[in-house]
């Protein structure tokens, strides 16, 4: 049963690319300026555009709100990246979530993973109501899916993966093939993975979102969102949405993201390559409890990895479980040296933090528990430094963390 606001006819696919991805990173998007020669397209920072008579703009632009040069050329990029016809840019990951939310009518049900972002949280439980929406969550989509459908108000299916931070997998297929049979949208945050190591649209999702301020920009110097599909009815909607609301990134910011994106493939292998290392560290480790990382075989979601990333690639965060409670947790993120103790991730700079604490303090105790979110849990953003240094830091801080404090406090320390 189809509905005929929710077009779920298989959209025409993206175009098969003729390169492959670190080609498309280079290239997509960025034209040769035909006056001047420039390799790299100039800023366009002009909010308005000359029009030769009424309603007639000298070239497609009119205003930055409704479309700007960067933007579209940036739109592009993504669109080249995670296989789809169509992208769009928003002011952050947030705005994204916000546009795709507000485009259901009120009276629609939305089924989201318990595990995801503590904004798309927030927006789900706090805001989505005001509007007429309904969100239930489930901590195991593939197999409550079925009964979570409500036939006539479910719209859309919210899926994390890797979830965070506990980086627990999602078969998106699984999930698309349920969804598609009731008509109902799949929407993948893909902001961990990167569209480096995962293309949801290929597995069956209708749309992927990321907060571009993570791995795309991967500098940590830009707040920004984008969506990426191949339904024109789909585009139709959020492009309009995008406008009206207006909730859009700068030229400049575009400029800036479009250039972390041409070396995305460099970094996200890296950091891969890095969280890989620093996750077998810690699973080896007798100060740690267990580790999260879905580039590990015993990650228990092992097979959904090797079937939706890239080689089987883990990506770049992880988290693990610090013997000695939440006390030891925070004492490990003060006591690295290269990891910063700061929120977000993605950036070529390695970072650490306590979830619990930090990023998911708005969800009540008990939800963050059930989702496997406990006072010790420590999630790493894995950057681009060198593999042997982070391990090396990883191992000296769980030393400085759980063995000092029993040294220097005798019995007292078994925290």
């Amino acid at each position: 049963m189809t509905h005929a606001h929710h077009p779920i006819d298989t959209p025409p696919r993206a175009p098969s690319p003729v390169h492959r991805f670190g080609t498309l990173a280079v290239h997509a998007g960025s034209p040769h300026d035909p006056v001047t020669g420039a390799v790299i397209e100039a800023i366009s920072l002009s909010t308005t555009f000359a029009q030769t008579a009424v309603g007639q703009p000298v070239g497609q632009y009119e205003y930055t709100r409704s479309a700007n040069p960067n933007r579209d050329n940036f739109e592009k990029a993504v669109a080249a990246l995670e296989h789809a016809r169509f992208a769009l840019a928003f002011s952050s990951g947030s705005a994204t979530t916000a546009n795709i939310l507000q485009s259901l009518a009120a009276g629609s049900h939305v089924v989201s993973v318990s595990d995801v972002y503590g904004g798309t949280h927030r927006y789900f439980t706090k805001v989505a109501a005001a509007h007429g929406v309904q969100v239930t969550f489930s901590p195991s989509i593939e197999l409550d899916i079925r009964e979570l459908i409500r036939p006539d108000e479910t719209k859309l299916i919210w899926i994390e993966s890797p979830s965070n931070p506990t980086l627990s997998l999602v078969d998106i297929r699984a999930v698309a093939t349920v969804a598609h049979q009731h008509g109902i949208l799949v929407v993948v945050d893909n902001t961990f993975l990167s569209p480096y190591v995962q293309n949801p649209l290929d597995h069956g999702a209708d749309i992927v979102v990321h907060s571009v301020t993570k791995y795309i920009n991967g500098h940590s110097d830009v707040l920004m969102g984008a969506a990426a599909f191949n339904s024109p009815a789909i585009h139709d909607r959020l492009s309009f949405l995008q406008n009206a609301i207006g909730a859009v990134p700068s030229a400049f910011d575009c400029w800036l993201a479009h250039r972390g994106l041409k070396t995305l493939h460099l970094r996200a292998r890296e950091a891969s390559t890095n969280a890989t290392a620093v996750a077998r560290a810690l699973e080896a480790s007798p100060h740690v409890v267990s580790v999260n990382y879905p580039g590990l075989n015993s990650h228990p979601h092992r097979a959904i990895a090797l079937k939706q990333h890239r080689n089987g690639m883990g990506g770049g965060m992880l988290s693990f479980r610090i013997r000695g409670g939440q006390a030891a947790a925070e004492r490990f993120c003060q006591a690295t040296q290269i990891f910063t103790l700061a929120e977000s991730l993605g950036g070529v700079e390695s970072l650490v933090e306590v979830p619990s604490s930090m990023t998911h303090a708005g969800i009540p105790q008990e939800q963050r528990e059930a989702a496997g979110v406990f006072e010790d849990l420590v999630r790493l953003s894995c950057g681009i430094e060198d593999a042997e240094d982070l391990r090396a830091d990883v191992l000296q801080a769980l030393e400085k963390a759980v063995v000092g404090p029993k040294i220097t406090n005798g019995w007292n320390g078994r925290a």
